[in-house]
C-alpha cells in the first residue's frame, strides 16, 4: 500500500496480523501520536479514512480493528508513533467480542459476567 500526504504516510505492516494490516504514520518524528501537533494529528486520521476505504474496496473485509499501542506498558514496541488498521473477517477468530479488550482476557469477556 502507499498512500501519503505532506504530514504522514501509510504502508503494510511488516509483521501483519491479518491481510492488509497497514500502519499509517506521521512524517513528524513522535513517540506518542499525542505529542503530534493537531494539524499533523487530523492528518493522520484523515490518512487512516483513506486506508480503510481502500482496504474495504480491495479486500472486502467484514470489520476492522484500529489501534494505537502508546508506550511500553501498553506494548509499544517501535518507538515512532503510528496507528494499526487491521482488517477483520467472520470466522477470523471464534468469538471476536471485546475486539481490543482482549489485552486483559480475564476482563475481556464483560458480558458472560453475572451481575448477582
Amino acid at each position: 500500500m502507499s498512500i501519503e500526504s505532506e504530514l504522514a504516510l501509510a504502508l503494510f505492516d511488516a509483521f501483519p496480523v491479518a491481510e492488509g494490516h497497514t500502519l499509517v504514520i506521521p512524517k513528524q518524528h513522535v513517540v506518542s501520536l499525542f505529542d503530534l501537533p493537531e494539524r499533523d494529528l487530523a492528518e493522520v486520521w484523515r490518512l487512516v479514512v483513506k486506508v480503510r476505504a481502500k482496504l474495504m474496496a480491495d479486500l472486502k473485509p467484514d470489520g476492522f480493528n484500529v489501534g494505537v499501542n502508546d508506550g511500553q506498558a501498553a506494548g509499544q514496541t517501535v518507538m515512532h508513533a503510528h496507528i494499526h488498521v487491521i482488517p477483520r473477517r467472520k470466522g477470523d477468530v471464534a468469538d471476536p467480542r471485546g475486539g481490543v479488550r482482549w489485552i486483559f482476557p480475564d476482563k475481556a469477556p464483560y458480558w458472560a459476567v453475572s451481575n448477582k
